[in-house]
């Protein structure tokens, strides 16, 4: 990578953002535009300076690293953006990679480790720290349940939900006035979209998802 990157750092710490910034003078293909104490200063400086790469606190003072992340996608900056934390708490890291973060690093990374990184967020990969890959899965299981539920017909989602009640196909066809054939013939058909096996499974797939 010959070019040039632009890097901005957001952090609320002084020293740690004269730490990142040093780390990153030892790259001759990165150079700091801009660094930032905050959100506000964050989105203020991205119009300014159009950095490559946006390295982005996620536990700040005032504005969160989170609604700091909404900002700048609403402000359509086309910058990389990873997130770089002491957190390794699974609904951060969730909530951050759906928000459209291209990464999300602890921040007692290895520094050869993150210069790495951020040259794979450069070249279109998502990273995670290595203890965190494993949100990442469930982040794409919850993605596939939800894109199966989505197939479900209406009558099908219907009847997947009073399934969920715990009632039989008898008091299901009573309750939508459908004979216990069509019931039948439903419960087969969503429990093959879902790639499930029992009702008991329809349960739980259909509760996880609306709580």
């Amino acid at each position: 990578m010959n070019n040039l990157k632009r890097i901005m750092i957001v952090d609320d710490h002084p020293l740690m953002r004269q730490g990142i910034s040093q780390l990153l003078s030892i790259e001759p293909n990165f150079t700091v535009v801009a660094e930032a104490k905050n959100g506000i200063e964050a989105v203020s400086y991205a119009k300014k300076t159009h950095p490559d790469l946006i390295l982005l606190d996620y536990n700040m003072q005032g504005i969160s690293g989170l609604e700091t992340l909404k900002a700048l996608k609403k402000d359509n900056c086309s910058a990389k953006i990873i997130i770089l934390t002491v957190s390794d708490n699974k609904q951060d890291v969730i909530s951050m990679i759906n928000q459209g973060a291209d990464g999300y690093l602890l921040k007692d990374s290895e520094p050869e480790l993150l210069l790495s990184n951020i040259f794979d967020v450069l070249a279109g990969n998502l990273v995670v720290s290595d203890k965190l890959t494993d949100f990442l899965n469930e982040l794409h299981e919850e993605d596939n349940i939800r894109e199966k539920l989505a197939n479900l017909t209406k009558r099908e989602y219907q009847i997947l939900s009073e399934v969920a009640k715990g009632l039989s196909n008898k008091e299901i066809s009573e309750s939508l006035h459908i004979s216990e054939g069509t019931v039948k013939v439903h419960v087969k058909s969503l429990l093959k979209k879902l790639t499930i096996k029992s009702r008991v499974e329809a349960t739980v797939l259909y509760l996880q998802q609306t709580h």
